[in-house]
């Protein structure tokens, strides 16, 4: 208790955990603003299909670019451990390393695109017309890609540099534009779903290109050069690539929870289907609220950690963590409290209404469970031990899956019971390794 007071009172923590939360907060809140002006910007075309071959080909794009998400993560804790070093010339590596790896992923990931786009528009079936939409929409949104995945590298590179407002304006100029060219080339020059695809590659490039110039000013506070040698050997490259292959797996068993619940609803009937998408909607703004505390963390401890700062790792462990568990005991009054104005807001559709109020108190149970979680992947990351991340994830799908099997019977409670005891079991699975560290000394000795 005296280690959480004593660093409660220390307001240089206090500043520098909220002069990054923040702005991430704000960022991470920014992120489902793209997807919103789209659909709302197409929901005023005289077509049903037009919408839905934005949403469909909307889709598509984030699923083939979220798992590319671990260039963000990889990127944060190298980048930070070489800014507590004050080394110039490994920030420089770092930022190059996560560059080109984006840039290779790139070209994969297009000559992939058009086949896989096809197979899976060929399991939807959808209208030879709005096949034909989505698959334009698509298309195009590709041109961006190799802007999405740089922006991934140089946000991670940002925090990691303790710079949130970088990341901030980086999504701020790419929303803001978006915003404008959606109203330009859709309502102005009626350029239909493809103006909308356009607009979203030209914001994805403006704020890569403002994520360069914001890298290229925060270098001149870390003089250095690059090692060109060390860039053509491999030892150079596999931390890295380590890394981000655990977080690659980490977020395929992520995604494959939230898959197999979409599944499982999806035969409880459309409206189970409804309702849960409506609290996932809910977890998912309490996620990115959160995330933006469990960032600062990465950012903080991974500068303590190449600094070998044991203090100040302990103190942005214990600032971050309390703040975190206020935020979420927030989220949790506003589901018991506001939640009926909440799912209210989403939907006035009566049954989906009231399946919703049904299961609304383990939404509001999730954010004081899963929290933790958020938490230790902020450590984790700025620790680059991705390798417990992955464990841990794996073990918690491992326990959690057998156990909805078993609450099959149960219905939509036995599906959100197990899924609250799989969020529980990530957080302790990953407690359980970080005290394993801590008693082995093991953090600052990496």
């Amino acid at each position: 208790m005296s280690a959480l007071l004593d660093a409660w009172r220390h307001a240089p923590t206090q500043r520098k955990v909220w002069a990054l939360a923040a702005p991430m907060i704000l960022s991470n809140l920014s992120v489902p603003l793209v997807a919103l002006v789209d659909t709302a910007v197409v929901g005023h075309l005289p077509h049903a299909h037009q919408l839905a071959a934005v949403a469909i080909g909307g889709n598509l794009y984030t699923l083939l670019v979220w798992a590319m998400g671990f260039l963000r993560m990889g990127t944060t804790g190298f980048a930070a451990q070489a800014a507590g070093r004050a080394d110039g010339g490994a920030l420089r590596q770092v930022l190059l390393q996560g560059l080109a790896l984006g840039a290779v992923l790139a070209i994969l990931l297009a000559a992939l695109a058009v086949p896989l786009s096809h197979a899976a528009l060929g399991l939807m079936r959808p209208s030879a017309e709005l096949e034909a939409l989505a698959l334009g929409f698509f298309q195009v949104r590709l041109f961006g890609l190799p802007a999405t995945l740089a922006t991934f590298a140089l946000i991670g590179w940002l925090l990691g540099t303790q710079n949130a407002r970088g990341p901030l304006a980086m999504m701020l100029t790419i929303n803001f534009i978006n915003v404008g060219l959606d109203l330009l080339f859709v309502l102005g020059l009626e350029w239909g779903v493809v103006g909308v695809a356009w607009a979203s590659v030209i914001a994805e490039w403006s704020g890569m290109l403002l994520g360069l110039w914001l890298a290229r000013t925060a270098l001149a506070r870390y003089p250095g050069r690059i090692r060109q040698a060390a860039l053509r050997r491999w030892s150079s490259w596999r931390p890295l690539l380590t890394v981000n292959r655990d977080i690659f797996i980490r977020s395929l068993a992520l995604q494959l929870v939230f898959f197999l619940i979409t599944v499982r609803g999806t035969r409880l009937g459309d409206t189970t289907v409804a309702a849960n998408a409506l609290l996932l909607t809910g977890l998912t703004l309490t996620a990115y609220a959160l995330d933006g505390l469990a960032h600062a963390l990465e950012a903080l401890c991974g500068h303590a950690l190449g600094a070998r700062d044991r203090l100040a790792l302990h103190r942005s462990l214990w600032v971050a963590g309390a703040w975190s568990l206020i935020a979420s005991m927030g989220f949790a009054l506003f589901f018991v409290f506001g939640g009926k104005v909440y799912v209210g807001m989403l939907t006035d559709i009566p049954e989906v209404r009231e399946m919703a109020l049904t299961f609304l108190p383990y939404l509001a149970v999730l954010p004081l469970v899963a929290v933790w979680s958020y938490l230790l992947d902020g450590l984790f990351i700025g620790a680059t031990r991705a390798r417990e991340m992955r464990n841990a994830m794996l073990i918690a799908l491992g326990l959690a899956l057998p156990l909805g099997w078993l609450l099959r019977d149960f219905g939509n409670h036995g599906l959100w019971l197990a899924f609250v005891v799989f969020m529980a079991l990530r957080g302790l699975v990953l407690g359980g390794y970080a005290w394993q560290l801590t008693l082995r000394d093991a953090w600052i000795g990496l």
